[in-house]
């Protein structure tokens, strides 16, 4: 069975740039529903129960066909959001250093770039879904997907994970996505992305 994971920091720590009635919202209902629809799929079949949420996201193709659906969207969610909370902390530090920083450096140009275009990825994608900073293989990629779809279906590791669903931010910047994006980037945890890289 899997179970909700704490936040890690209270519901308002991430203020002024996320506000607590979003993260109480966004952690105890959105997540917590996902978790829920994906133990109630998977319920009586201990093979599926037994996997990580990483083995079934990763092997979409194997499940069975009449909860593969489910397992995507909920499963997907689950493991998004999970990543997301782990992602940010209060009084994130502005940029990565370290290994981070030279393969961010390297790949797009400068931590400008790079944040420039995940912003895109994230201001371009069409309704709900994520912007992503991914490992694909040894190099690192910018993209963006739909919905609660996870990296891992298409064989990618999620470094990074940007939620651009309006449960996300519509609280306290409507329709004003840019704006989320752009504070989002004051509570990224680089620590934790870091170790991501690495791992």
């Amino acid at each position: 069975m899997f179970e909700l994971p704490s936040l890690g920091y209270d519901y308002a720590a991430l203020e002024p740039y996320i506000d607590t009635k979003t993260m109480e919202i966004h952690h105890d209902k959105h997540h917590a529903a996902y978790v829920e629809k994906l133990n109630a799929a998977l319920k009586g079949n201990p093979d599926l129960q037994s996997k990580t949420i990483e083995q079934l996201l990763s092997g979409l193709d194997s499940l069975p066909e009449d909860i593969r659906t489910v397992v995507r969207n909920n499963g997907g969610g689950h493991h998004n959001h999970t990543l997301f909370w782990e992602s940010m902390k209060p009084g994130g530090v502005k940029e990565p250093d370290s290994k981070l920083a030279e393969a961010i450096s390297t790949t797009f140009g400068s931590f400008e770039d790079f944040k420039a275009k995940l912003g895109e990825a994230a201001v371009g994608r069409f309704g709900s879904g994520w912007a992503w900073l991914v490992k694909n293989g040894d190099k690192l990629e910018i993209y963006s997907t739909a919905n609660q779809d996870s990296p891992l279906t298409d064989g990618k590791t999620p470094i990074l994970g940007l939620d651009v669903w309006e449960h996300a931010y519509y609280l306290k910047y409507q329709n004003r996505r840019p704006e989320y994006i752009e504070n989002w980037w004051s509570v990224v945890n680089w620590d934790v992305v870091a170790k991501r890289l690495t791992s």
